[in-house]
């Protein structure tokens, strides 16, 4: 059978306790937040109600209303505050409730949080995670579901982090909110209640490293997100019929890991990416043209997107046909083995 990568306590240097994503999450904010007085964590419903996934249930209670709490349901003030808490010497953690509630506060996130370090030459670092529960497959009404990540991967100056498990979720976030670059921190809420058991250790790999998840040598389907376990189920399926695929989850979309992704592709010589955003301009093909320049000379066939439609984030019942499915993600890989 394939290698199928993960923290096991016969590797851990911390504790392993059983937590789904959101728990994760929950020990991670506590960790920050204890280390370091001048880190705040506050945005809609975040501090009395413990944010409307629970991600923040029980920090206001800790640590108190002054450094948790509950804003307006404004996003332009949430990120406009945040930008004035950074310029002064905090280390703002906003939450914005849902991915397409971000939209009023682009202009803070493209011309404020980007570019203060640039424009001050350094003088006023924006050390702000944004944190965005992401992406589809919750079924939830119009503007709760979206993909945007190429938006944020697009801006310079800004850091895109995606957790695809609990420990991921763990991890990344102390990277992140320790980091004195901004970073939108994009939580897939399919996998909020994914439990499994967490490595309670520091992160070891530097910003920007992608991993891999599952060995393989036919192909490798590139994820990030709640697709990096779609990905594994179409690996597990396709390792039925004798073809074993590696599993690669990028975990950072700025910076891109270029040399993880040529490595694992070199190993392989075929490559799928997989994502919920639209296949238009969507980072698909960013990372297609990047290992095609990477391993032109490697690749036995064009690499393949398997992606969401052109179409407006669908609501409800409709998000099952709008995201990569098992046998869309099969067909793909039935491609690039046919040249």
């Amino acid at each position: 059978m394939t290698e199928l990568i993960e923290h096991t306590a016969d590797t851990a240097t911390g504790p392993v306790v059983e937590l789904s994503m959101q728990q994760a999450l929950n020990r991670a904010l506590r960790t920050l937040l204890s280390e370091n007085g001048d880190t705040l964590v506050f945005g809609e419903d975040v501090g009395t109600l413990g944010g409307v996934f629970r991600v923040t249930d029980g920090l206001q209670k800790e640590f108190g209303a002054d450094r948790v709490f509950d804003t307006p349901l404004a996003e332009s003030a949430i990120m406009g505050m945040s930008v004035g808490l950074a310029m002064n010497g905090w280390r703002p953690v906003p939450e914005l409730q849902f991915d397409g509630f971000a939209y009023p506060a682009v202009d803070q996130i493209v011309n404020q949080v980007a570019r203060m370090n640039y424009r001050t030459r350094g003088a006023m670092p924006m050390p702000v995670t944004l944190r965005l529960p992401s992406f589809g497959g919750i079924q939830a009404p119009e503007h709760h579901g979206e993909s945007l990540e190429a938006l944020f991967a697009h801006t310079p100056g800004l850091k895109v982090a995606v957790p695809s498990d609990p420990g991921e979720a763990y991890r990344l976030l102390l990277q992140a909110v320790r980091c004195d670059d901004p970073v939108v921190f994009m939580e897939p809420k399919a996998r909020y209640w994914d439990k499994r058991p967490v490595e309670l250790a520091e992160p070891t790999e530097p910003v920007g490293t992608s991993r891999v998840v599952r060995r393989g040598s036919h192909g490798t389907l590139i994820a990030w997100g709640a697709m990096v376990h779609r990905c594994l189920q179409v690996a597990e399926l396709a390792a039925e019929d004798g073809v074993e695929l590696e599993v690669l989850d990028l975990r950072w979309l700025t910076p891109l890991d270029t040399e993880g992704l040529a490595a694992s592709v070199r190993r392989t010589k075929r490559a799928v990416v997989v994502h919920e955003a639209p296949l238009t301009a969507g980072l698909g093909a960013e990372i297609a043209t990047r290992v095609t320049d990477a391993c032109f000379g490697d690749l036995a066939a064009p690499v393949q997107r398997v992606t969401g439609f052109d179409v407006p984030y669908p609501a409800g019942p409709l998000e099952p046909q709008y995201l990569p499915t098992i046998d869309r993600v099969l067909l793909a890989v039935q491609r690039t083995l046919e040249y």
